[in-house]
């Protein structure tokens, strides 16, 4: 199902696609997209993919899924704040730059990013049992990543960010409780937040990025090997109960 999304408020896009998908439809090609909002929220069939051509709005994907199964989302250009808040299951592949909060909450799913994206990429993340959720961004991120994370992966690349151009900001982890986070490139110590504990990775590390990478190159065409020839580096929670003495008594 095609649709032109040009001058579509977000309201009758959003009811478009809820009609058709419960009417059996199972693949959208949206055109002309430009900042709609909540683009594919609340869809949780595991063969239903979305090609959004044009920039997402917010809370794309957001309460997206539920386990075991989800759509998939293929922005060809950006999106803006929000992406897969609360998302549960499916996939999200963004070929430009993402806006802050990515993942927000994200509890299930992989949402993948080309670019770059902005501030507090993951906050909340958590996993519990059968779910975990997946953030890899190709680019560089802002500060705050990882912020309060409980659960999951997040990985940032620095493709194309230059030599010495830092590939993530300040405060990253602050809070982390739980997840693990790996970064392509060097980190100071003054980017860590005081609740990250910082190590190279191993053999056991690789194997965990090689399942994950391998399939982010897969979508956006780059070369596996060459990403996986440099160096990552670990950033893990030192505590799983950072502030439990602030409210002891």
């Amino acid at each position: 199902m095609r649709i032109d999304a040009k001058g579509l408020h977000y309201r009758d896009l959003s009811e478009k696609i809820h009609q058709a998908a419960n009417s059996g439809e199972r693949e959208f090609i949206l055109d002309n997209v430009n900042g709609q909002r909540y683009i594919g929220d609340g869809l949780t069939e595991d063969n239903i993919k979305i090609v959004v051509n044009g920039t997402a709005g917010n809370d794309l994907a957001a309460f997206m899924g539920m386990p075991h199964m989800g759509p998939t989302i293929i922005v060809n250009s950006g999106a803006q704040d929000g992406i897969g808040n609360t998302m549960s299951a499916g996939k999200v592949i963004i070929h430009g730059n993402a806006g802050d909060i990515v993942g927000h909450s994200m509890r299930g799913g992989r949402i993948y990013v080309r670019g770059d994206a902005g501030y507090r990429v993951g906050i909340h993340m958590k996993a519990y049992e059968h779910l975990y959720p997946v953030i890899i961004v190709g680019g560089t991120v802002g500060d705050f990543l990882g912020e309060y994370m409980a659960g999951g992966l997040i990985v940032v690349l620095g493709l194309d960010s230059g030599k010495d151009a830092p590939v993530i900001g300040n405060y990253t982890g602050t809070g982390m409780h739980g997840g693990t986070m790996y970064v392509r490139g060097s980190i100071k110590d003054y980017q860590l937040g005081k609740e990250v504990e910082k190590s190279n990775s191993g053999r056991e590390d690789e194997k965990t990025l090689e399942e994950y990478l391998k399939d982010y190159c897969t979508c956006f065409s780059l070369d596996f090997g060459e990403i996986m020839d440099s160096s990552f580096i670990k950033l893990s929670p030192s505590s799983h109960r950072p502030y439990g003495k602030l409210y002891a008594y």
